[in-house]
């Protein structure tokens, strides 16, 4: 037998797509050519591929051998086509009898010495699997636990090019990935740690309910770095098809935890203020990883510090947050990521940070001005909350704590409140209102009476409210709502929301 082929899976951002390896084995001058438009990660797999087989004891067929990846239309990178392409290689040579392949996918990296590597990105590979119909996968052994997280799927690990030689030729048994571990606690900040500060408390509250965007500006020392990193306290665990789509991100990317399990807890990205935009956004060569804000999808992305960041890394925020998705065109093609991220700035009042007042700080009117104009309008016009922080007080500072809510408390009134938005808007495909068209809510039935929004009006014909601010306003309004246990915003609701809008809240 001069062919074989052998199933693997290949990733354009975070979509999986079946590939079969294929491998032929003609009379000619020994020559290895792979076609299916690799990367070069993919031509360096045979030299890999070469040294494992033969140090793993196998015979190197010294024929011409042509690997193909089918569609050879789709664009294949990284190294997890190594251990499929060693079985195909050895299937054609008539080495290994390939029926107990056929059918299941392989994927694995190969070491020279013929040890099989983990690879990133197993868990969009397996579901892509699962959805093509495949029902039997052989992954790492350090892959094992993630990718044995999707239902449907029998998972199998080998640790060695040996050991899946020694399972299809004799049927030796493969690894079983191990036993779920429990999750453990969550840990980290509380927000009862927060001194003061009543109204951020409320600003974050009314943020984490409907999933605002949130600007925080204020003095140092206000509170605002404690406020945005208790956040995700707040935000209640992610179902199985969030979970699903974020620990997928976080494979791609390489950085899930040990164990392998679905990301329950929302995630939490604080980006450096010299992150460049690919950093923020995604890039890279080949196809271009998820940045900060597709790693943060389902979760906060905080910018302290915001108008520190360059100016191009925070103006390529505005379409993402817009559409809750980012493209990344490349020559190679595009990439697709999620980022239904939830933005969170922070920001001084002027470049010294020193307490306000004529003795203490040393920047001018026009230095101030300046500094927070570097938060362009089209970028703050996107940010639903924004509230002014004042400075804490000694009585604040020095008291007990025993009375400030805790996050587990507040947590409740939001999950509450989250419950009220998705049951309200499930018939249109969304779970938060901050995800709601705003045209949906200017029409009948959600449409609020025109007394409710006459304050609103009025500034939106004044020109002091946008009409994207309007419809943010109006979001926010029914987030204040739910958290208040009541069907429909009411004026009060509205008021307060143009307030957390404006900036005017006391």
């Amino acid at each position: 037998m001069s062919y074989a082929k052998v199933l693997c899976v290949g990733l354009v951002g975070v979509t999986g797509h079946l590939v079969e390896v294929e491998a032929d084995l003609a009379a000619g001058l020994p020559a290895v050519v792979i076609s299916g438009l690799p990367d070069t990660a993919l031509h360096e797999a045979r030299d890999r591929v070469r040294a494992a087989v033969v140090n793993s004891g196998q015979r190197w067929p010294n024929r011409r051998i042509t690997l193909n990846l089918l569609p050879a239309t789709l664009p294949k990178f990284g190294s997890a086509f190594d251990l499929a392409i060693a079985a195909a290689l050895l299937g054609g040579s008539g080495e290994l009898p390939l029926l107990p392949l056929e059918g299941v996918v392989v994927l694995g990296e190969l070491g020279l010495d013929g040890t099989v590597r983990p690879v990133r990105g197993v868990l969009p590979m397996v579901a892509a699997a699962a959805r093509a119909g495949v029902e039997r996968v052989i992954v790492p052994t350090g892959n094992a636990a993630e990718a044995a997280v999707i239902p449907g799927v029998r998972v199998r690990a080998v640790d060695t090019l040996h050991r899946l030689v020694a399972f299809v030729r004799d049927g030796t048994p493969l690894i079983e990935p191990p036993p779920d571990a429990p999750a453990p606690a969550p840990v980290g900040p509380d927000l009862a740690e927060v001194a003061g500060q009543a109204l951020g408390r409320r600003a974050l509250e009314v943020a984490a309910a409907g999933g605002h965007h949130i600007a925080l500006l204020g003095p140092p020392g206000a509170g605002k770095t404690m406020l945005a990193e208790r956040l995700p306290s707040l935000l209640p665990e992610l179902d199985d098809d969030a979970a699903l789509e974020v620990t997928a991100l976080h494979s791609i990317a390489g950085l899930l935890p040990p164990g392998g399990r679905l990301l329950r807890r929302p995630p939490f990205q604080a980006p450096h203020h010299t992150a460049t935009v690919p950093s923020l956004v995604g890039g890279g060569s080949g196809m271009a990883r998820p940045g900060a804000v597709s790693l943060a999808h389902r979760g906060v992305l905080f910018l302290d510090e915001a108008p520190e960041f360059s100016k191009g890394a925070l103006e390529a925020l505005r379409q993402p947050l817009e559409d809750g998705r980012i493209l990344l065109s490349r020559s190679g093609g595009g990439t697709e990521y999620p980022a239904r991220t939830q933005l969170v700035l922070a920001a001084n009042p002027c470049p010294c940070a020193k307490p306000s007042g004529d003795s203490y700080c040393e920047c001018s009117p026009l230095a101030r001005r300046r500094y927070l104009g570097k938060l362009s309008g089209p970028l703050l016009d996107r940010i639903d909350v924004q509230v002014r922080l004042m400075p804490v007080r000694a009585a604040e500072l020095m008291a007990s704590g025993g009375d400030a809510e805790s996050s587990a408390t507040v947590a409740t009134r939001v999950a509450a409140a989250r419950r009220a938005a998705a049951s309200r808007w499930a018939g249109l495909g969304r779970r938060l209102n901050a995800e709601v068209d705003g045209p949906l809510l200017r029409r009948p039935p959600w449409r609020l009476p025109a007394l409710v929004t006459a304050e609103l009006r009025g500034r939106l014909d004044s020109g002091s409210l946008s009409a994207r601010g309007f419809d943010r306003v109006i979001r926010m309004a029914w987030t204040i709502a739910d958290l208040d246990g009541r069907d429909r915003p009411d004026r009060e609701d509205v008021r307060e929301a143009i307030q957390l809008r404006t900036g005017e809240a006391a």
